[in-house]
């Protein structure tokens, strides 16, 4: 039987994993965020793109809990839509990336030789540049869009997924029951999909997580900059940068967008690192 069945069943997963209230509290908020990004019209009061000249740079009043912004855009109606566009820039850029690197690290692990060879001096060159930049880089020479945002996230996040699904491969692949696919005649994609996959899928678990924290907060910071989503569509990153040149007598429209990415990422690294730790036996809680 394979090792993940045998030692990560759901009666083990989820018990491990509730006792960790960090994690606990992260997934909650995740939940939550989740839901209102879903139910965000039906929970906003006011249109996002609703503009009005009487309630320019309002603070925070009981008809704009959030305040307004320099149009007098409702800036919680704005939070709430730009949820949407950044958990849909983390889930999309992210299935993107764990996509590709859990390809190539089964391949490479499994096959091992030349291909592995090949495989991860193609990770090591892509390592070498500060993603980051290379982001900036690519952006620069594509037209500002939400879909280039979460495949450039995606196509330069890949990395550190597939060394974490080769290594696993590595292991696995030794296993006696991978030896006995084999000598059934069991095809290599069979085993590699089959048989290897659903036993190297923690890391992946744990890697997907964190990295909806890490898409989000790097569609952030490129709306932030001006290159990521453009308004009038709104993102936590181009609210935060509207609200940079009134910080000195308007701060709630630096504060309340910061606070939603802090929290969110707080969020997602929390239940990550909760679940890394369930799906580790070598911690014992």
């Amino acid at each position: 039987m394979a090792r993940f069945s045998q030692s990560y069943t759901i009666s083990v997963f989820w018990p491990r994993l509730k006792r960790n209230q960090l994690a606990i509290a992260g997934g909650t908020v995740v939940l939550i965020l989740f839901i209102v990004s879903l139910c965000a019209p039906l929970l906003s009061p006011y249109s996002p793109s609703e503009i009005n000249a009487y309630s320019v740079l309002s603070p925070p009043t009981w008809h704009h809990w959030f305040g307004t912004d320099e149009l007098g855009r409702d800036v919680l109606t704005r939070l709430l839509y730009g949820s949407r566009v950044s958990l849909k820039v983390g889930f999309v850029a992210v299935g993107i990336a764990v996509s590709i690197g859990t390809v190539v690290g089964l391949v490479s692990g499994y096959y091992g030789g030349v291909v592995d060879s090949i495989l991860m001096r193609l990770v090591d060159i892509m390592l070498c540049f500060p993603a980051f930049f290379l982001i900036l880089a690519i952006i620069t020479f594509l037209e500002p869009s939400i879909w280039y945002i979460m495949m450039v996230i995606g196509l330069t996040g890949w990395m550190g997924v597939a060394r974490l699904v080769r290594a696993e491969t590595l292991s696995i692949r030794e296993m006696d029951y991978v030896l006995a696919a084999r000598c059934i005649g069991c095809s290599n994609h069979r085993i590699i999909f089959r048989h290897i996959f659903p036993n190297a899928v923690s890391p992946v678990l744990v890697s997907a997580t964190l990295g909806v924290a890490g898409a989000i907060l790097t569609e952030s910071a490129l709306s932030f900059l001006g290159i990521g989503v453009q308004p009038p569509t709104p993102s936590w990153g181009n609210i935060l940068a509207s609200g940079k040149d009134y910080i000195e007598f308007a701060w709630w429209l630096s504060l309340f967008p910061g606070l939603a990415i802090l929290v969110t990422v707080l969020s997602y690294n929390l239940l990550g690192e909760g679940i890394r730790d369930a799906l580790d036996p070598r911690i014992k809680r």
